[in-house]
């Protein structure tokens, strides 16, 4: 058979297994991959640098589906170019990431296929997308990655680091902000490793792309300074081809491909329509698409003879060569530079350095104490000389939030060594880029202040999904923002944070909490760490008096408890109002009241400790409980119980001077203490 007759054979086999899969599943998306088959074929098999037997190389291109609809696109591909599965440890297994069996599971449960790509569920899937525009947002992270990696690991003839990110988006992609705050910076960052495949197939799920989009996408990137290549037939395998060689030829520029191209191509009755976008085809559809590819119409997930050899003899013997060569050049670089190759060994496993939380700030009691923003910028600052691939930044607000990284440079185009990214104000994007760096094996945090933390949701959302330590930094926590108002004082933000599922979210009590806080993060590898920070100064505790802040690696410990007999009260706080509660505790201590005081920074992690642990900070039989947080109340009522008292937030902020908020909004210490009298009946 000609190499041109291979080709096709193995095009129409990805677009034969999708519409199977889909058809077989009665759900999904068959149009996409249809058109976009041949687009995929060439890139795998001609241009990816990537090895299907080891899909954990660290210096393989990455391949992002960012219109992860088209999930039966990858899953495909990954298919026939026989990639291994790989364990969360990386270990190599024999097994196919995606076998046969798993694409006739096509969207069922516990498949290793579900309906939008899922990173920590399939190997060879490199992030977990879907909701449009945050694939193309985790491109320009992992390119950014690329880049940091070859400014500070490349040695003269060792370059160990220099992949390429390739990214597949469609219309909904290109018009999501996501995406266009991610294209604006990694075009600002001249990000000439990045190249973005744009499908522009004039359909969206509701109906032709012009009753909503009709803009001029080439002239858009234009001016975010990306170089643009069209290709006027997504099934010109040779226009591909140019397009891509010119891709990895451009200096200075990310690449823009934009691919015109037909949704469920090869569809006589359905080209160019948006139903086959977003549904089966349907029986009688799916013969007349296969007599279309010259196809046996009754057969079901074939792959005819020769096409497993065709990607074989194609990427996997390309990705092979230069995956041993790459491994060749790293041993003679370990022994060259063995420091800097046991930092990138540690950083793929995800390993931290020996001593890695050595010189950690302590801070002595203080009655007027520090915000807490203040001690994460020292205690950031204290881990970043430890930890030379803690990399990050914030949208416009470092000298704020507190995340300048001292001496550690800057990430600016043309000079990519820097520690220090400035994301300008795309607090969206930057959440979708810090996922991308985090996947790249990079610690990578960002930040902002708390409110805008809505800005962000589906990025750290969908890096609790994907299971990954990205850190994010969130200060001016509260109403304590004072005369900013309510526009910028968050209030349902920590109820919907602590909501998500395998997000762990802090709001320290004081400075030592911080620091606490921080460790925990830095060893939790298995999901996001949100950090919640005031502006406001509040107490640094005195730990000689009170218990040792290190009871922050439970979620909640007793900070302080009555002398002689069991409290006969409880008082719970977080964040700036666990000092209202010390004070309370004072007082009620001197007029003979039995109060503890519990600190409750993280509900996470308190919610993973034993009965017998959680029975000994909130015993059942104490039931006077108050808790105090400058948010609001709601989920504290699991804690506080039926007979328990609130004292929180149950509406917007107001504009004006800390004290007087306080005043306004009941955060006193004689307010907690009479909500302590009035759950105790007295």
């Amino acid at each position: 058979m000609s190499q041109s007759n291979l080709d096709l054979l193995s095009i129409n086999t990805i677009r034969t297994l999708a519409i199977d899969a889909v058809q077989q599943a009665n759900a999904g998306h068959p149009g996409a991959p249809m058109g976009l088959a041949a687009v995929a074929y060439e890139l795998w098999q001609k241009h990816l640098r990537y090895d299907p037997a080891d899909p954990t190389w660290p210096n393989r291109d990455r391949f992002v589906l960012s219109a992860g609809h088209a999930s039966m696109l990858l899953y495909a591909v990954l298919h026939l170019a026989g990639v291994k599965e790989a364990t969360k440890d990386g270990k190599i297994l024999d097994s196919p990431a995606v076998s046969m069996e798993e694409i006739k599971r096509f969207r069922q449960i516990g498949s290793k296929t579900p309906g939008h790509p899922e990173s920590h569920i399939t190997s060879g899937v490199e992030t977990t997308t879907g909701p449009l525009g945050q694939g193309a947002g985790n491109s320009v992270g992992m390119a950014i990655a690329s880049k940091w990696l070859a400014a500070n690991y490349n040695k003269p003839g060792f370059e160990v680091f220099d992949f390429n990110v390739y990214a597949i988006c469609g219309d909904g992609d290109i018009m999501e902000g996501v995406a266009s705050e991610a294209a604006s910076l990694a075009g600002h960052l001249k990000l000439s490793n990045l190249c973005w495949v744009y499908d522009n197939n004039r359909v969206t799920l509701d109906g032709p792309a012009d009753w909503s989009f009709n803009e001029d996408v080439a002239t858009r990137f234009l001016g975010y300074g990306w170089s643009i290549t069209h290709v006027a037939d997504a099934n010109d395998l040779d226009a591909l081809g140019r397009a891509f060689e010119v891709f990895k030829s451009t200096k200075e520029q990310p690449t823009l491909i934009i691919v015109n191209s037909h949704i469920g191509y090869g569809s006589p009755n359905k080209q160019d329509s948006y139903e086959a976008h977003g549904e089966p085809l349907g029986e009688a559809e799916v013969k007349l698409v296969k007599k279309n590819y010259n196809w046996p119409e009754d057969a079901k997930f074939l792959v005819p003879d020769g096409v497993y050899d065709q990607f074989k003899n194609g990427i996997g013997k390309r990705g092979a060569e230069a995956h041993s060569g790459w491994k060749a050049k790293f041993a003679d670089y370990k022994k060259q530079f063995p420091q800097l190759a046991d930092q990138l060994e540690r950083m793929q496993s995800g390993k931290l350095p020996d001593g890695w939380d050595k010189n950690l700030p302590s801070f002595p009691a203080d009655a007027k104490g520090m915000a807490t923003r203040e001690s994460s910028g020292k205690t950031l600052n204290a881990l970043a000389a430890n930890i030379p691939w803690l990399v990050g930044g914030s949208a416009d607000l470092a000298k704020s939030n507190k995340t300048n990284l001292e001496g550690g440079g800057d990430f600016f185009p043309d000079a990519y060594h820097g520690r220090n990214i400035h994301f300008g104000v795309r607090e969206h994007g930057m959440g979708a880029i810090v996922n991308g760096m985090t996947i790249s094996k990079l610690r990578a945090f960002s930040a902002t202040f708390f409110n805008f933390s809505d800005y962000m949701r589906p990025s750290t959302r969908l890096g609790a999904l994907m299971e990954i330590p990205a850190l994010y930094i969130y200060t001016h926590d509260s109403i304590g923002l004072g005369e900013d108002g309510p526009t910028h004082q968050p209030i349902e933000q920590l109820a919907s944070y602590r909501a998500m599922p395998n997000m762990v979210v802090f709001r320290p009590g004081d400075a030592n909490e911080v620091v606490e806080a921080y460790k925990v993060a830095m060893k939790h590898t298995d999901g996001p760490t949100t950090l919640v920070l005031s502006r406001q100064a509040m107490p640094t505790i005195d730990r000689a008096k009170y218990a040792p802040a290190a009871g922050v690696a439970k979620g909640a410990y007793v900070l302080a408890d009555p002398t002689g007999g069991k409290p006969e009260v409880i008082l719970m706080g977080t964040g700036s109002e666990l000092g209202l509660c010390v004070a309370a505790y004072e007082k009620l201590t001197a007029e003979g009241v039995k109060a503890r005081v519990v600190s409750m920074p993280c509900w996470e992690l308190f919610e993973r400790q034993d009965a017998a642990y959680k029975e000994s900070v909130l015993p059942l039989n104490v039931t006077a409980r108050v808790s105090v947080e400058m948010a609001s109340t709601f989920g504290w009522d699991r804690y506080v119980g039926p007979k328990g008292k609130s004292i929180g937030m149950h509406s917007f902020g107001a504009s004006a001077p800390l004290k007087d908020l306080l005043k306004k909004f009941g955060f006193q210490v004689e307010n907690v203490i009479a909500a302590a009298k009035e759950v105790l009946g007295k």
